[in-house]
C-alpha cells in the first residue's frame, strides 16, 4: 500500500504569516518612541521570526516523539534556570525575570517554562488516565498531589522574581487541563473553597489590618497587591496615554507610524494600543478577527483528537494563548489590571516569540497526525 503523504496545516502557516506582518509593522511604528540603544526592534523581530521558522522545521523533522523522552529533563532544566535567575540575574524594573546575554539581548526562562509545563502536565495526565481508566478517589487524590507539586515548583520560583501574571497563567492553564481530563467535580469544589478561604484571609488582612499584612507577608507583596487592586482607577501615564491614543483613533486611525502620544512598553505590553491608534476601530476589529480565527482553528484541531496526550497538550496551549490575549488587550483598554503580559505573536520579544514558534511546531505535528489514515 502506498504511504500517504503527510499534509501541513497551511491555514495555520498563513495566519502565522499574517501575525508576522502585523507584528513587524506595529513594532516599527512604536519605534519612534523607543530609546535608540534598543536598535531596530522591527528588524530584530523579523530575525526572531526567522529563527522560529527554523525551529518549526526542526520540530517537524523530529515529530513529537521527543516529548515523552525529554520532557522531564526539560522540566528540571527549566526550574533550575528559574532558580538561577533569583541568584545571579541583575534586577530590571525591580524584577529578576531575565538573563542578559551580551550581544544577543535578554532571555526570559518563564516564557519557555509555560510551554514546558503544559507538555509535562499533558504527559502526566495521559499516563495517569492510561494506567487508571476508572480511578478511585484515592488514586485521583494522589495524582492531584503530584500534579499540584509539578505546577507549584515553577510557580513559587516565578512568583519570587516577581512575575505574578505568569503564575496566574500557570494555574489557570493547569485547571483547564484538569477539567478536560475528566477528574471528579468534587476536587474543583474543594479547591475553590480552599482558594476562596485563603484569598479571604489575605484580602481581609490587606484591607483591615495592613500593619499585620506587612508583618506577615512583607512590603513587596503589599505593594504588588496594592498595584493589582488599584488598577480600576485608571491612573498613570502608561494607561492614560494608551487609552487616549486608542480613543482618538476613530474608524481608520491616525495612520501608520503616527502614534499621537508616548507610553512606556509600546513595543511589548502595550503593542495593541499602538496598532489601534494607527489603524483605528476597523483595523482593530480585523486584528481581533485574525486572533479569533487562529484560536478557533486550534479548537477545531483539538476537537478532532481523541482524549489523550495530544488533546491535553492542545487544550493547555489554547488556554494559555487565550488568557494572554484577553489579559493583554483588556489591560490596554483599562478593563483588567496591568500585569506585564505580552500579546502572543505580536509583541516584541525573542524569548516569548521563540516559545510560541516551538508551540506552533508541536501543533503542526499534531495536525499532521490527524491527517493520516
Amino acid at each position: 500500500m502506498k504511504k500517504r503523504r503527510e499534509k501541513l496545516d497551511y491555514w495555520l502557516i498563513v495566519m502565522l504569516f499574517l501575525f508576522l506582518i502585523t507584528s513587524v509593522i506595529t513594532i516599527y511604528s512604536a519605534s519612534s518612541y523607543l530609546p535608540d540603544y534598543l536598535g531596530n526592534l522591527a528588524l530584530k523581530q523579523l530575525m526572531w521570526y526567522g529563527i522560529g521558522a527554523l525551529l518549526i522545521v526542526l520540530l517537524l523533522y523530529f515529530k513529537n516523539r521527543w516529548i515523552e523522552k525529554l520532557i522531564w529533563p526539560l522540566y528540571i532544566f527549566g526550574n533550575l534556570l528559574l532558580a538561577l535567575l533569583l541568584i545571579v540575574a541583575e534586577p530590571i524594573n525591580n524584577s529578576k525575570c531575565w538573563f542578559i546575554l551580551p550581544g544577543i539581548g535578554s532571555f526570559q526562562p518563564s516564557e519557555f517554562m509555560k510551554i514546558i509545563l503544559i507538555l509535562t502536565l499533558g504527559v502526566t495526565i495521559h499516563k495517569f488516565k492510561e494506567k487508571h481508566p476508572h480511578p478511585t478517589v484515592k488514586e485521583e487524590f494522589l495524582f492531584l498531589i503530584k500534579a499540584v507539586f509539578i505546577v507549584l515548583i515553577p510557580s513559587v520560583l516565578t512568583f519570587l522574581e516577581p512575575d505574578t501574571g505568569v503564575v496566574i497563567i500557570y494555574f489557570l492553564t493547569f485547571l483547564g487541563m484538569l477539567f478536560i481530563s475528566g477528574i471528579r467535580l468534587r476536587w474543583f469544589i474543594i479547591g475553590a473553597i480552599l482558594v476562596t478561604s485563603l484569598a479571604g484571609i489575605i484580602l481581609g488582612t490587606y484591607f483591615f489590618k495592613q500593619d499585620l499584612f506587612i508583618q506577615w507577608f512583607g512590603t513587596k507583596l503589599f505593594y504588588r497587591l496594592d498595584r493589582l487592586l488599584d488598577w480600576k482607577k485608571g491612573v498613570g501615564l502608561q494607561l492614560e496615554n494608551a487609552m487616549a491614543s486608542i480613543g482618538s483613533s476613530g474608524l481608520l486611525g491616525h495612520g501608520f507610524n503616527n502614534t499621537p502620544a508616548y507610553f512606556p512598553e509600546s513595543g511589548t505590553d502595550f503593542i495593541f494600543a499602538v496598532f489601534a491608534s494607527n489603524f483605528g476601530l476597523l483595523g482593530s476589529l480585523l486584528l481581533l478577527g485574525l486572533i479569533l480565527a487562529f484560536d478557533w482553528h486550534l479548537i477545531e484541531i483539538a476537537k478532532e483528537k481523541e482524549p489523550g496526550q495530544n488533546r491535553y497538550i492542545l487544550v493547555g496551549l489554547i488556554i494559555m494563548l487565550v488568557i494572554q490575549q484577553v489579559q493583554n488587550i483588556g489591560m490596554t483598554l483599562g478593563l483588567l489590571p496591568i500585569m506585564g503580559i505580552t500579546l502572543p505573536f505580536i509583541s516584541y520579544g525573542g524569548s516569548s516569540l521563540l516559545s510560541y514558534m516551538i508551540m506552533i511546531g508541536i501543533i503542526l505535528n499534531i495536525a499532521q497526525e490527524k491527517s493520516k489514515s
